[in-house]
């Protein structure tokens, strides 16, 4: 079928085109790339040949100058990609530039600059409190119906999807255990999560409002926040996650633009604590996305998280993560924290659909409570799109080697 046909039906068709970077076959120079249906198009070599002004911020090997453009220039370049793609009289100049996804070499899509992790699920952090501290009178933490919890993570191990993840060693010890001991973390495991990704900068000093999120926000993907819950336990007291999670956190080769997302907002579940006014998102536009993820693990679906139930949103976390000053830069990326639904089969961890290795799952390959070596993970997830279409979200998918 001609690359311009996108069979009807397909979440990558040209109400989706999620950006990225590749090299096309036989080279290794990257560029910028628009996936439409099975085919990349190479978008500055489209931008040149028909005489663009969006062709530097295009044929480039990152993502970054077009993120640092701004939101007039990221509605412009998505209206231009659409005509280029979609009106018949640019077939003959833009077809030479698509290339077949088969072909290409997918790469990281853009430079992370800092990178920070929330938990704002309310059903993980139920369940993670329930698990570890059973006796509770409530299994949330005081503070977090009152503010997005998040950690500052480690930006230079973020990896694209299809990156190898070695399994990190530390020191670990267990509740009867005397003293610690050091090796390779034998509960190693997932999180399944959507990456939020800056584009234009904010200065230091200045805090970011909520109806100004999507003047920075660019897009998102999918995220999987590889975590060593034994080395996690024994590290995280008093100053959180350290070694237990910045040894990989993988991305999808593709970012969407949150204008692909418009028939997928809705609004966050019921608050039911009073928020503090930089917070309180009452009046705003609706800040949760209806995204429908899937995890497989060797090819078995185990969960299915809908991120709908978030009760923490991108623009409150965003709204957060500066509410002291602290400045946005350009591929600044933070993840939701884990997704997890109400139910057993929606929860986005193994530690929550084993109940902290209690109760295996049950997959055609054996029983798993943690990750084994040679196991690959792969998140997928759609979204609602135009006229009862779907919208794909690019796959995250990480195979677990030996250290």
């Amino acid at each position: 079928m001609p690359p311009f046909e996108v069979p009807e039906g397909d979440p990558f068709g040209p109400h989706n085109l999620p950006y990225g970077v590749f090299s096309p076959a036989g080279s290794q120079e990257r560029t910028v790339g628009v996936r439409l249906g099975d085919h990349v198009l190479d978008a500055g070599a489209a931008a040149h040949a028909l005489g663009s002004p969006y062709a530097a911020l295009l044929a480039r090997p990152t993502l970054n100058p077009l993120l640092a453009a701004g939101r007039t220039a990221w509605s412009d370049v998505r209206r231009a990609l659409t005509a280029w793609v979609t009106v018949p009289s640019h077939r003959e100049t833009v077809a030479p530039f698509l290339h077949p996804l088969s072909s290409v070499t997918l790469h990281l899509p853009f430079e992370v600059a800092d990178y920070v992790d929330f938990y704002a699920s309310e059903n993980h952090a139920r369940n993670v409190g329930q698990i570890f501290r059973p006796d509770a009178a409530d299994s949330l933490t005081p503070n977090w119906k009152h503010l997005p919890i998040g950690y500052h993570g480690r930006a230079g191990t973020v990896v694209v999807s299809g990156t190898d993840v070695v399994r990190p060693s530390g020191q670990r010890k267990a509740p009867g255990d005397a003293a610690p001991v050091f090796g390779p973390s034998v509960r190693l495991d997932i999180e399944a999560e959507v990456g939020f990704v800056v584009g234009a900068p904010s200065p230091l000093g200045r805090p970011v409002p909520l109806a100004d999120f999507r003047e920075h926000v660019f897009g998102l993907c999918l995220l999987n926040d590889w975590s060593a819950r034994d080395i996690q336990a024994w590290e995280y007291v008093p100053l959180g996650p350290f070694l237990g999670k910045s040894f990989a956190t993988s991305v999808s080769a593709w970012i969407t633009p949150l204008d692909a997302l418009e028939e997928a907002r809705v609004a966050p579940p019921e608050r039911t604590h009073p928020l503090l006014p930089y917070l309180d998102d009452s009046q705003e536009e609706p800040g949760g996305y209806d995204l429908r993820i899937s995890v497989a693990v060797n090819g078995h679906v185990v969960s299915e998280p809908p991120f709908s139930t978030m009760y923490w949103t991108a623009a409150q976390q965003l709204a957060h993560m500066t509410v002291n000053g602290a400045s946005l830069r350009t591929g600044d990326l933070y993840g939701s924290g884990t997704v997890s639904g109400p139910e057993p089969a929606q929860r986005g961890s193994l530690l929550e659909l084993t109940w902290n290795g209690r109760d295996p799952l049950e997959l055609p390959d054996g029983k798993r409570t943690f990750l084994e070596d040679g196991d690959v993970v792969t998140l997928s997830a759609w979204a609602p799109g135009p006229d009862g279409a779907r919208v794909g979200l690019g796959e995250v998918t990480g195979r677990i080697v030996a250290g």
